[in-house]
């Protein structure tokens, strides 16, 4: 799609180009990380999806937010770590495998958080119980927990059960308060677009500035998933491109480009970073003259803060747009550059499974490195 808005990079000698689409964007184009070159194995959305999440195509390894909190915990003992907002009225495709913690602690799995109805599923009793009752309540459990845990010492389950239990509790306290948008100002509910009388956008944008309070409240790795309509990848445009596009680029890009302009202005984009992708591109070619079929071999994903480089482009496809041919970024690149930008070594994680050491970018088999180009200070 055709545009007319361009941030120039900071030496003046390339530029940010943002899709006409996409107006909100193209207010923060100098904050963003451009990276034209990404490269996945997968030509399908399930093992597109998996792999983008986890590394692996195939489901049952650890997603990257998992990882990333087995390395570094959690800097609130009240709130989970690892926290996915989606639409909740539907999973987008894959489901739950997307944030699952795999062989990781099943405590590392990412909680769903609902911005509409009741934010945490099973976390409120349906009937009124004093806190005497309730403190004698999880007196009693953990008592059984620790009596069970002699018994079978062995049992990790067990640990991440309790854990879990313990954090639901804790959670009980903080969560209401930090899912109370009423503190907001107007203005910043005015930013983000979570007033819009369009309902799709409405919510994205709510789960957008959700996001920002959960990064602002400690919370260590959160997803923002689109919406789950028309079908469960609305990106997916096969057909009428045109007006496709349009419909999910207003939806997503006003809350999106909030996120970004917010946590600047609260000095938090500097220690946060944010990644924007799908799981592959879009062929250069129509695909029955009105959409566009999947292409592995080059797309577009964009990085903001954390301490990538703003208004900066990397990486060039052939001239058709159809493949990576300069400075390509593959998945496992993408993923230990996100864990190197943690103060992660991707090849130094290591858990044993099975007999197996793993790492978070399986390193022996995808020669996964980072992408020092896109970074501002890359030894730091």
């Amino acid at each position: 799609v055709g545009s007319e808005m361009c941030i120039r990079d900071r030496n003046n000698s390339g530029g940010v180009w943002v899709s006409e689409l996409l107006p909100h964007t193209a207010t923060v184009a100098k904050e963003l990380c451009v990276v034209h070159t990404a490269f996945t194995e997968a030509i399908n959305h399930d093992p597109a999806i998996t792999y983008i999440q986890s590394g692996s195509q195939i489901p049952g390894r650890p997603s990257l937010g998992s990882w990333a909190c087995y390395a570094l915990g959690t800097e609130n003992q009240d709130l989970p770590a690892y926290v996915v907002l989606r639409d909740h009225r539907a999973y987008n495709t894959s489901g739950t495998l997307l944030w699952q913690s795999a062989w990781l602690p099943q405590s590392l799995a990412g909680t769903e958080i609902s911005t509409v109805g009741t934010p945490i599923l099973n976390l409120t009793s349906e009937r009124e119980i004093s806190k005497t009752t309730q403190a004698r309540n999880l007196d009693a459990l953990s008592k059984l927990n620790r009596l069970h845990k002699k018994r079978f010492p062995k049992a990790n389950e067990l640990d991440a059960r309790i854990a879990n239990y313990e954090l639901a509790a804790r959670m009980q306290v903080a969560a209401p308060e930090l899912l109370d948008l009423s503190k907001e100002t107007a203005e910043v509910k005015t930013m983000y677009g979570v007033d819009s009388e369009d309902q799709e956008k409405s919510m994205y944008s709510t789960r957008c500035l959700m996001a920002r309070r959960m990064v602002e409240s400690g919370v260590r790795f959160v997803q923002v998933f689109p919406p789950a309509s028309p079908n469960s990848q609305p990106w997916d445009t096969h057909g009428d491109t045109k007006n496709a596009l349009g419909k999910i680029c207003e939806i997503t890009d006003q809350g999106s480009a909030a996120l970004i302009k917010d946590l600047k202005q609260r000095g938090l984009l500097d220690s946060t970073l944010i990644i924007w992708s799908g799981e592959f591109g879009r062929l250069p070619i129509s695909q029955n003259g009105t959409g566009r079929d999947h292409n592995r071999n080059a797309f577009t994903l964009l990085l903001a803060g954390g301490g990538v480089k703003g208004g900066f482009a990397y990486g060039n496809t052939d001239e058709f747009g159809y493949k990576s041919v300069e400075n390509v970024v593959t998945v496992p690149d993408l993923h230990a550059t996100v864990l190197h930008q943690m103060g992660i070594n991707h090849e130094q994680l290591i858990v044993n499974h099975n007999g197996s050491e793993e790492t978070p970018t399986d390193a022996r088999v995808t020669d996964a490195k980072v992408v020092f180009d896109v970074l501002e200070h890359p030894a730091g």
